[in-house]
């Protein structure tokens, strides 16, 4: 299951989140996916980071069977101008990655690897790290 809860003004893209969730975690993982104002994401990303700033993307493994991803629009937006790719690109590629990280990955060239491989599979081929 894959909950999607918008707590912003923005319009949401049409994204396949369940279907993306299913391949890294699982049919019966139970992922809650919100998209949230810049103040809260910088509240969270303070409390649990201890970064005083809004970022792209939280995420947060609550057991082996559950989690959440937090998105900030205004981050993503904002990051997305210097990359050069569209919103919804962007949002799977952030979206991707946090999914890995809820697999258990941490960073390194395993995760990357992992992450390479879904997004070969969600986006465009050729889509390489901005």
């Amino acid at each position: 299951m894959t909950e999607v809860s918008n707590r912003t003004k923005s319009v949401l893209p049409a994204i396949q989140f369940g279907n993306i969730k299913k391949d890294a975690l699982g049919n019966n993982y139970a992922l809650s996916v919100a998209f949230i104002q810049a103040d809260e994401s910088r509240r969270i990303n303070r409390e649990y980071r201890k970064k005083d700033s809004p970022t792209n993307i939280l995420s947060f493994p609550y057991s082996h069977e559950s989690g959440e991803i937090l998105f900030c629009p205004d981050v993503i937006e904002n990051e997305m101008k210097s990359n050069g790719l569209p919103y919804d690109q962007y949002l799977i590629y952030l979206y991707i990655h946090g999914l890995v990280h809820l697999a258990g990955f941490d960073h390194s060239i395993e995760m990357e690897k992992r992450e390479v491989e879904m997004r070969h599979k969600f986006l465009l081929p050729s889509f390489e790290r901005p």
